[in-house]
């Protein structure tokens, strides 16, 4: 484009030249050897011109025809690599395509055509070639030859090192990474291999020092550059906080600064603080991150900071965290379980039923189960709580790569990553399917309209008896009491219990519905009567419910007890001291009868006929003496 422009202004040029000489006509004289030659000027400058021209296009022909050769030669050469270079790049597209035939044919064109040793793109084919036709052992050896070549090394190392992270050979690639990051901190996959082994290992210093490389590199972001650096620097706080609580501390409240609200780093600040007693600084420090980031673990540090304190004292520390982030699911939960610890019932159902509103989990309904137990012990109540916790999501966790972790780690031991734990729900356990897909606060409503209400057994009262007289029934320990002792047992060897079951069977005559089943005899005949046939008489039970006990307690241990032939009717609704009306047992069936010490020998023998057949042999049956097992306190399994 330069040469045709510059033709163009000398053409330009030349005509204006000659335009203007034709305008300004002259004569030229020349003597020369005593010969005079005139012309006119427009003639010498003509001659003078076409001269110029003629030497230049003789010094042009001659100067071709001396050069040739050499022009040919480049030429041809020109062409071969040209060919050499379209095969390369022909044999690159195959080897990424994975098109082993091709990329083997083009490998070797190409090394026909070029030089391999002018050309490092051919050995990258050549090994390429190798790694798709699987002959790895060759690949390794052309890798070692590129990273001694300064040109190549850097390709050679990141070979080499893949190469290694294959085989498995965690220390060859730890040493191929960290060669190339010494070599060059710019690299991204050098700088975050060597990186992460170092953090594997624990070597902190090591990782800022590289850290520090890469971000003047210019590698990674200044965002990013804060975050790695406020993790390493309370992995290493957390390391010295026992031995060093002055370099922990002030490596703690470095990262705090450059990660405010980092749980992890204002805890080991907090406990490097308390270690050198003060108390005061650790408090605010734990205040500020718990502002940025309301956090259990904070809460937790933050409560029982002060060794010795009462549960007084911590549930005051628990309001105070809560004025400082009122309104707030966290904060409720802390204060619900000061409030526990402290025997305040009202005040902790108050502020967890308040958090179950706000963020339903599983904690908090486990806490209200806790609560339930601790100030009603209504078991009723408990279960429909625990029934609850297994419809929410899980309480939040420190969580990497699936694993789950109780506190927090810099490095995942899955992935060996680096920050990669979080603060979420454990994924691999799915939530229940109650309150997904409504507001936590009508979830809670509804869970609370289910509730039951709190139910405690009434206190027996007097029986009237139809003539007038009164009989009260005997209390017993165990809920649900047999009214049958073995026939043979002499009298003053039956326990308590039997006396005070005929007690309740003479009494049988009454109407009122709180008394037991009536003897299907007629009133005033003695229920110890001889002549009465063990068959016609069924035996009676009398239900005595444990004072507080729910219903359902009650009719749990009713089924659990031994199997009467005429069992006492009791419905689901009705109160567990209400009693109804049995019916009489079928003579099929075995029976126990309640005998005295001068009953019918041959009653006897078929009674304890009867109480033999009612258990198994290796069942011992139950002791109606033995005291209810009272239920623990739920815990999360």
């Amino acid at each position: 484009m330069i040469r045709l422009l510059f033709f163009i202004v000398l053409v330009l040029a030349l005509g204006f030249g000659f335009a203007w000489l034709a305008d300004r006509p002259g004569d030229l004289s020349i003597v020369w050897q005593d010969r005079r030659i005139e012309m006119s000027l427009m003639t010498a400058v003509t001659v003078i011109v076409s001269l110029i021209a003629a030497i230049m296009i003789t010094w042009w022909l001659i100067r071709t025809i001396l050069y040739s050769p050499r022009t040919l030669a480049r030429y041809f050469r020109a062409n071969k690599r040209d060919r050499g270079y379209q095969a390369l790049s022909t044999g690159l597209l195959a080897a990424g395509s994975g098109d082993a035939a091709m990329a083997r044919k083009m490998n070797k064109r190409t090394k026909g055509l070029l030089n391999a040793d002018q050309e490092p793109l051919i050995h990258l084919l050549d090994v390429q070639a190798a790694l798709i036709e699987g002959r790895h052992e060759e690949a390794r050896k052309l890798f070692e030859a590129m990273s001694e070549d300064p040109e190549t090394k850097l390709l050679g190392l990141r070979g080499l090192y893949l190469e290694a992270q294959r085989q498995g050979a965690d220390e060859a690639a730890q040493h191929y990474a960290e060669t190339a990051a010494d070599e060059a901190p710019h690299l991204p996959w050098a700088g975050a291999a060597a990186l992460s082994y170092r953090t594997r290992e624990g070597k902190w210093d090591e990782a800022l020092k590289l850290l520090e490389r890469q971000r003047q590199a210019g590698t990674v972001q200044a965002a990013d550059a804060d975050r790695t650096k406020a993790v390493l620097l309370t992995a290493r706080a957390r390391d010295h906080v026992d031995s060093e609580p002055s370099s922990a501390r002030d490596d703690a409240l470095a990262a705090l600064k450059l990660a405010p609200g980092f749980p992890p780093a204002a805890i080991i600040a907090a406990k490097a603080l308390l270690r050198q007693d003060n108390l005061r600084k650790a408090a605010k420090t734990l205040e500020a991150a718990w502002k940025q980031n309301p956090h259990p673990e904070i809460a937790e540090t933050y409560v029982r900071a002060r060794v010795g304190d009462t549960a007084a004292d911590r549930l005051k520390r628990a309001e105070r965290l809560e004025k400082l982030k009122p309104l707030n699911p966290q904060s409720l939960d802390v204060v619900a379980r000061a409030a526990l610890e402290a025997h305040r019932f009202d005040l902790a159902r108050e502020k967890a039923e308040a958090s179950a509103r706000l963020q339903p989990c599983e904690g908090i309904f486990l806490l209200l189960a806790d609560i339930e137990e601790a100030e009603t012990d209504d078991q009723g109540r408990v279960r429909h709580w625990l029934s609850q916790a297994v419809r929410v999501p899980r309480d939040p966790a420190w969580t990497a790569d699936g694993y789950v972790s109780e506190t927090w780690e810099p490095v995942s031991p899955v992935s060996g990553k680096l920050d990669a734990f979080e603060w979420k729900v454990p994924v691999e356990q799915l939530a229940g399917p109650s309150i997904d897909n409504e507001p936590p606060a009508q979830a809670f409503d509804r869970a609370m309209a289910s509730l039951p209400p709190i139910t405690r057994a009434p206190k027996p009262e007097p029986a009237s008896v139809s003539n007038g007289a009164t009989a009260t029934v005997a209390p017993v320990a165990d809920p649900l009491v047999e009214a049958t002792v073995p026939a043979d047992q002499p009298e003053e060897a039956k326990p308590e219990t039997a006396k005070a079951s005929t007690t309740v069977i003479e009494a049988n005559a009454v109407t009122d519905k709180q008394q037991t089943a009536p003897v299907s005899e007629p009133a005033g005949k003695p229920a110890d009567d001889a002549s009465t046939k063990p068959e016609d008489k069924p035996a009676v039970a009398a239900a005595s419910p444990a004072k507080d006990k729910p219903h359902d307690a009650a009719n749990a241990d009713a089924k659990s007890t031994a199997p009467a032939p005429a069992p006492v009717a009791q419905s689901d609704k009705a109160d567990p001291a209400e009693v109804k009306p049995a019916e009489p047992a079928k003579a099929e069936k075995p029976v126990q009868v309640a005998a005295k010490a001068n009953a019918d020998p041959e009653a006897d023998a078929k009674a304890k006929e009867a109480a033999f057949l009612t258990h198994r042999p290796d069942d011992p049956g139950i002791d109606v003496n033995a005291e209810p097992e009272k239920p623990g306190r739920f815990r999360l399994f």
